[in-house]
């Protein structure tokens, strides 16, 4: 039996492989994702086909994963927003992923980071008021697979909410 395994040495591209032109390309599209390519290409100082090019690059090695409008949850009727702390029974591999599959099926929960530490899970939730958000604890989150106890902090305000992860050059 023969194993073939390939190496695909673009998909392994670091902060460190990009050149200035890209890391420029890819503040602008985190600022403004809606940018046209022709601006863009204007902004990096590129003309617009080889600045397509590269945007597709960029995107077909997954260092652009895709582009999203940021909402005001407020103005959704998304008032309230909370961070979980859930610790769980067991961190066997099977417990986590059950638990991180019954994550991914709650549209309240934003984001859900695994942690080292007393703590196994930090989630992100919106809910559209503390009624709301009650509900949701007890009805979805407490009693999902292998939770042994949440922790829950209100939001009060936000002093920066910035996405994506600092390019400078």
């Amino acid at each position: 039996m023969q194993i073939l395994i390939f190496f695909d040495v673009m998909a392994t591209r670091t902060m460190a492989t990009l050149d200035a032109i890209d890391r420029r390309l890819l503040a602008e599209l985190q600022a403004e994702g809606r940018v046209t390519n022709v601006e863009l290409a204007q902004r990096v100082g590129l003309t617009a086909p080889p600045c397509l090019r590269r945007v597709r690059a960029l995107e077909d090695e997954g260092v652009i994963r895709g582009y999203h409008a940021d909402l005001d949850a407020a103005k959704l009727g998304f008032s309230i927003t909370v961070f979980a702390l859930v610790s769980l029974k067991s961190q066997a591999e099977e417990s986590l992923r059950q638990f991180e599959d019954h994550m991914r099926g709650l549209p309240e929960v934003r984001e859900c980071h695994m942690l080292n530490g007393e703590i196994d899970f930090i989630l992100k939730i919106v809910s559209r008021d503390l009624q709301s958000f009650q509900e949701f604890l007890t009805s979805k989150l407490t009693p999902a697979p292998n939770v042994a106890s949440v922790k829950t902090s209100l939001t009060i305000r936000t002093a920066k909410q910035v996405p994506g992860v600092p390019l400078e050059e």
